[in-house]
């Protein structure tokens, strides 16, 4: 069993920077995509940036040039780099790693980030 936990969330102004972490509590897939979901009120779960161990990442277009998705992978930790945040981007943000041999996802249980205007 994996457990995800993430961290970092809070209260923002808008224009403001976050930073959030997901800390696995084991990572022994060889091949694995590590990713940050957001789900704000009365909307659906969407993407938000992914990165597989080898380094390759994919962006949603809302978030382009403002997030920066990392990971360490010694430390089996994802990290999300928000900058220029804007209230649009008020959501519970969740953290996932997926075994890209089965498909099998892990979720965190979420944290979450609320930018005020």
């Amino acid at each position: 069993q994996v457990q995800l936990v993430e961290s970092g969330g809070g209260l923002v102004q808008a224009g403001g920077s976050m930073r959030l972490s997901c800390a696995a509590s084991r990572n022994t897939f060889r091949a694995n995509t590590m990713g940050w979901y957001r789900q704000a009120p009365g909307k659906q779960r969407e993407l938000v940036a992914t990165m597989t161990n080898g380094g390759i990442t994919n962006y949603a277009d809302s978030v382009k040039g403002r997030f920066t998705i990392s990971r360490d992978n010694v430390k089996n930790t994802a990290y999300l780099q928000m900058n220029s945040l804007d209230p649009e981007d008020t959501a519970v943000y969740y953290c996932n790693l997926r075994n890209d041999v089965t498909t099998f996802i892990y979720w965190g249980q979420g944290t979450q980030v609320t930018v005020s205007s």
